[in-house]
């Protein structure tokens, strides 16, 4: 069996120290243009594919990232991890996934063992973990790379991916008042969670400025899970006088109302309207198809590996700085005007 090739085999063939092999490999170091293309086809020509330990000791670093998350959304998890995954990989990355309780008192002190035990490099914190200025503040004291994905400015920028959910519910209220809609209701998620009230007070707001009114009772708590859809739902569409439209804060809400509205013989969208926020992968296969919000969670998750990987290779690049990210607004069939015959 033929050997494997060594970084020694790279250099000899090269014509360059095992030093500029290294800074080939591991894009660091200032390297000429055409040596680094002559290192480049000799890897290539060898097949040579560097040891992950020996390299990792080299650059005093593990190539492992972290992704912290205490979110059930499995479909969210997974748009996070392809965007991970999309950037880290060409880098030589891998992704270690961490599962923690973001309630228990023993939060904090979890996330930084897992950074210790598992010696990684960096950190991407997801809602609601990526929401705690306690575990930030841990994070930066003990000089742990990290950046949070959140809908809310919480840390400097180069720390941060926001999504901008206040101003993308603002454009969806004024998108079901240009329907000529004026009954509306909210099913609102937690209101411990940052998103939930940037979504209530950004969607609340934007009514205000229209001159429609969002009373007392057309809001509900749910807690973003579909059976508190299915709870909410059916108390708003159980009043007196049933709203005409109901906005849920997920989609996954918003489907418990699609499903209660059919139980009550409820026509959706010509009885009533409804409306989400995610666009998750079956928003589109449910009946009728849901208008939503979409949160380019993949595209925020690239960015923040691009920002995590600069600071682990002392690199920032153009993404140092850049954080805020829009989602856009989708329209279904499970919106329309109302039906004022």
């Amino acid at each position: 069996m033929d050997k494997r090739p060594t970084i020694n085999d790279v250099a000899r063939l090269s014509g360059v120290s095992k030093r500029t092999v290294s800074r080939v490999i591991n894009g660091t170091g200032s390297v000429g243009a055409q040596t680094l293309t002559k290192v480049q086809e000799i890897i290539d020509q060898l097949g040579f594919s560097p040891d992950k330990q020996a390299r990792g000791l080299a650059a005093s670093r593990s190539y492992l990232l972290g992704l912290v998350y205490d979110n059930p959304n499995s479909l969210y998890i997974d748009q996070v991890q392809r965007g991970v995954v999309n950037v880290s990989s060409d880098k030589g990355y891998e992704l270690v996934v961490h599962p923690c309780n973001y309630n228990t008192p023993e939060f904090v002190e979890n996330c930084l063992n897992f950074v210790k035990r598992s010696n990684i490099d960096g950190l991407i914190l997801l809602p609601p973990v990526s929401e705690s200025k306690t575990l930030a503040n841990a994070l930066k004291l003990n000089n742990i790379h990290y950046v949070s994905m959140t809908c809310v400015k919480l840390d400097d920028p180069e720390h941060i991916v926001v999504s901008d959910d206040r101003a993308a519910v603002g454009e969806l209220a004024r998108y079901l008042v240009s329907l000529g809609h004026t009954d509306i209701a909210v099913i609102s998620g937690p209101n411990n969670y940052y998103s939930s009230v940037e979504r209530l007070e950004g969607f609340r707001d934007t009514l205000k400025h229209l001159g429609i009114p969002l009373p007392d009772n057309r809001v509900v708590t749910g807690n973003n899970y579909y059976e508190s859809g299915l709870r909410c739902g059916r108390a708003l569409l159980s009043q007196d006088k049933p709203p005409a439209v109901i906005f849920a804060n997920n989609d996954e809400m918003a489907a418990g109302v699609l499903k209660i509205a059919y139980e009550l013989g409820i026509r959706v969208p010509e009885d009533l309207c409804v409306a989400g926020f995610d666009d998750d992968l079956w928003a589109s296969r449910v009946i009728p198809p849901l208008t939503t919000v979409r949160r380019p969670v993949t595209a925020m998750a690239k960015l923040a590996t691009k920002k995590l990987l600069g600071m682990i290779e002392n690199n920032p690049g153009y993404d140092a700085k850049e954080f805020l990210v829009k989602p856009s607004l989708i329209v279904r069939s499970s919106t329309r005007k109302p039906d004022l015959g």
